[in-house]
């Protein structure tokens, strides 16, 4: 069954239009270094699952559109590197703590959604990106939740 996530990232760092300009508007999703967010990673983000691409750290915070998770969870290669700065010496190879997901660029939305639209829309309540202390850098989202995302984007 098609499930839904949100996944962060600074603008300045990387893009929605950083990823729409990789080829095959493709990228490996690294650099994860939250447990929680990890097991999302790992264990239950499948290939063909909806993926809100936000950018955090900017003003305003904002969903700016829409991927495609490709390739399912496999161990993040920048863990074992020592001049990635994601680099995580504790990792073992044969054991490694991170992961991460290939997604691929679906959409740019017409409209982005800020987190204030998200906290006025009755419908987007229970949303866990507005949920005080809810930080991490990859959370589930509802197929409502999604579908009201993406009303709104267009």
């Amino acid at each position: 069954m098609k499930r839904y996530w949100l996944i962060k990232s600074e603008p300045d760092v990387f893009s929605i239009d950083d990823l729409s300009k990789k080829k095959d508007k493709t990228t490996f999703w690294d650099g994860v270094r939250n447990y929680q967010a990890r097991n999302y990673l790992r264990d239950e983000i499948k290939s063909g699952d909806g993926i809100l691409f936000y950018h955090s750290n900017c003003e305003p915070n904002n969903i700016v559109g829409i991927c495609e998770v490709v390739k399912e969870g496999y161990p993040d290669h920048t863990q074992f590197d020592p001049s990635s700065s994601h680099y995580f010496p504790k990792s073992d190879p044969k054991n490694p703590t991170w992961f991460m997901v290939d997604i691929k660029f679906t959409k740019k939305f017409s409209h982005s959604i800020t987190l204030d639209e998200i906290r006025q829309n009755p419908k987007l309540k229970d949303m866990k990106v507005i949920q005080r202390g809810n930080r991490l850098s990859v959370m589930p989202v509802t197929k409502e939740e999604w579908d009201e995302i993406v009303k709104m984007g267009k």
